[in-house]
């Protein structure tokens, strides 16, 4: 049988590939990623045992994916639940704008909180909302965001001390608002709760989460389920305007 290859195999191999992009974009510098090189390497192996023949190697690939998959949805539903989020969010959703001023004073809150030794955690929306946390735990603020107030809410004994504030915009919608924690072994088992909880949130939305440690008077910021190391005051507002400007540059694109 001859070999031929046109217009029509070439469209199914560029869209193949941009779905593939695609997936492996969204799940970059988490542990899906290698979850899914396993997966191609498993099914690399597959249709090579069919190739040569190699019926035991077949039938136990065969019993992997009969009952592998189930397992592997259960374990990697946080990194799964995000993938499909940002796949599935709404082209004519705009976000989140969150505009200089107020990354200037969630900055100076920070700042504070952390000189006085203060424990805290705010959740920078973009996207992808968090409606569903917001209702589940939170306490409705509404109200602009401005660092005296941020600081008064973490201030001991304040009601809203625990738990994160959450920013839409230029708004503070919530505070106290209890977010998933991260509970994967790979996370070194010196951070606290809310690093848990900055990673956890940030692994299942598009959110960017800062933490003040009260322990160790750091400022982190958590981002795709990573955080990162304490940050310096000028490393620290440097790496927020910059994430947070990402925002507007993709709308400016999609204008």
């Amino acid at each position: 049988m001859p070999f031929s290859f046109g217009i029509k195999d070439l469209i199914d191999i560029l869209i193949v590939w941009y779905i593939l992009y695609v997936i492996l974009k969204l799940f970059k510098g988490t542990r899906t990623l290698y979850m899914l090189i396993g997966l191609g390497f498993i099914i690399v192996i597959s249709a090579l045992s069919v190739f040569v023949n190699l019926n035991a190697l077949n039938w136990l690939i065969s019993a992997f994916a009969k009952y592998g998959l189930l397992a592997l949805i259960v374990i990697f539903q946080p990194e799964i639940r995000r993938g499909l989020a940002l796949l599935g969010k709404n082209p004519f959703f705009r976000g989140s704008f969150i505009g200089q001023s107020t990354i200037d004073e969630v900055v100076r809150a920070a700042l504070q909180l952390r000189d006085r030794g203060l424990g805290a955690i705010m959740v920078l929306e973009r996207r992808i909302q968090l409606n569903d946390y917001i209702e589940e735990s939170g306490v409705s603020l509404n109200a602009k965001v401005n660092a005296p107030l941020l600081v008064s809410i973490f201030t001991p004994p304040s009601p809203l001390h625990d738990g994160a504030v959450i920013i839409r915009g230029d708004t503070i919608v919530a505070a106290r608002v209890i977010l998933p924690l991260a509970q994967s072994e790979d996370i070194d088992p010196a951070l606290g709760t809310r690093h848990r909880a900055a990673i956890g949130i940030t692994r299942v939305t598009d959110a960017i989460a800062v933490v003040i440690s009260e322990e160790r008077k750091s400022i982190r910021i958590a981002e795709d389920g990573v955080i990162s190391k304490p940050l310096t005051s000028d490393e620290f507002r440097a790496y927020l305007r910059k994430a947070m400007r990402l925002v507007e540059e993709n709308e400016n694109e999609e204008e």
